[in-house]
């Protein structure tokens, strides 16, 4: 019998012992903007133009996907990408998925990849990781593992990848696709962002943050729409809903070592797009008016973090556990519920289980710090009700959750 996927991604055997050992976790991809790995530049052929922060993004969002990466390259073709790590990172492998073709002289996907770090900055200090000579693969789920480079790895905190040439070019010039590139190793814990409170502008960006420990609520859009989430290392996620048609938003958000505002947003369920914005002038206005930062009744929680496949909660989650409880323990409400979300890998019945037992791990903990468990209960909702499109780890990531709800 051929077994389900599990929450993360792990084959399950309805036939296995119980007594048998679980899986290992999967290597966690470590240059994904989901575990907060940052867009910071891209050029072609040295100039900082042609590529879009739509392509950075799709080269870090988990998915394998191929995009346009140029819309017009050739043999002598170089794209560089740079991404800013939440920590120090020392990487063991890279590797690059779907590697594959079209039938069209005009697309062809890149040749060669490089991977170089720095521990110094984000325009200096790199050294070379490792590189591949791509070609197609004969399988849809076949990866090309990148050969690293000599020596004792190095600790690093930007990555540049750098892509060049293409593997078919009978024109001389076509579209160059790429994929993902997938980065295996080991990264220190990432301390708790603070630096979530101020305004940022940009194109199609207004937003205004106030933050208190863990937790982030403020507005966005000229409107006015609020927000509120919680912090996890370096990263945002909040969800929002705008005051006059109620459509809601889901933001991943970070702040760069420069101060920009850098992240994704999806709303109504759309597939997520860049929002990034500089820190706005002195003295730029808003209408904001959202409540200070404060967990309790409504809240969505995104920083109550698990083992893989586990509802054992991980230490990092103490602070937002800790606001938690100082929230709900003011709360004159007779009945609380805590809801766990997953996201869909797997099987639905599993991801319910998973989702109960993660929550009753909320309402344990929560009970232990003082809270009366005549009052407070768990429920598991499994993937039923998703916050974000499932089809790559940052929308994953955001329906992956805790809920409270009081009555």
């Amino acid at each position: 019998m051929i077994g389900a996927v599990g929450a993360a991604g792990v084959m399950l055997n309805p036939a296995a012992r119980a007594d048998a050992k679980p899986p290992p976790p999967p290597a966690v991809d470590l240059i994904t903007f989901a575990h907060g790995a940052l867009p910071v530049a891209a050029t072609i052929d040295g100039k900082a133009q042609g590529v879009e922060l739509e392509g950075l993004v799709r080269a870090s969002d988990g998915s394998p996907g191929r995009f346009t990466l140029v819309r017009s390259g050739d043999a002598k073709t170089v794209v560089e990408l740079v991404y800013e790590l939440p920590a120090p990172t020392t990487f063991t492998a890279f590797a690059v998925p779907d590697v594959a073709e079209v039938p069209s002289k005009h697309i062809t996907f890149v040749r060669q990849v490089e991977v170089h770090g720095s521990a110094a900055a984000p325009d200096r200090g790199f050294a070379l990781l490792a590189s591949a000579t791509l070609a197609p693969h004969a399988r849809p789920d076949e990866r090309t593992a990148l050969t690293m480079a000599g020596g004792k790895p190095a600790a690093v905190r930007w990555v540049k990848v750098r892509l060049s040439g293409g593997l078919d070019l009978p024109a001389g010039k076509a579209t160059l696709q790429f994929s993902e590139l997938i980065g295996h190793g080991r990264q220190d814990a990432s301390p708790l962002a603070s630096h979530f409170a101020g305004v940022w502008k940009g194109r199609g960006v207004l937003i205004e943050l106030q933050q208190q420990g863990a937790t982030v609520t403020g507005c966005y859009d000229s409107d006015g729409g609020e927000l509120s989430g919680t912090v996890s290392g370096n990263l945002l996620r909040a969800v929002g809903v705008d005051p006059g048609d109620k459509v809601k938003s889901s933001f991943i958000l970070a702040v760069g070592s420069d101060g920009a505002l850098r992240g994704l947003r999806s709303t109504n369920g759309a597939p997520f797009r860049p929002y990034q914005g500089p820190v706005a002038p002195a003295g730029t206005r808003t209408t904001c008016s959202a409540p200070p930062p404060r967990l309790g009744c409504g809240a969505i929680i995104h920083a109550i973090n698990f083992d893989f496949d586990s509802a054992t909660i991980r230490p990092e989650s103490a602070q937002v556990l800790t606001e938690l409880h100082a929230g709900l323990a003011g709360e004159r409400t007779a009945t609380i519920v805590i809801e766990g979300h997953t996201s869909s890998e797997g099987a639905v019945s599993h991801n319910l289980e998973l989702s109960r037992r993660r929550a009753q791990a909320v309402v344990d903990e929560l009970v232990r710090r003082g809270l009366d468990r005549k009052r407070i209960r768990a429920t598991g909702k499994g993937s039923a009700r998703p916050l974000a499109p499932n089809s790559d780890e940052t929308g994953r990531s955001m329906n992956r959750r805790v809920e409270v709800q009081c009555t």
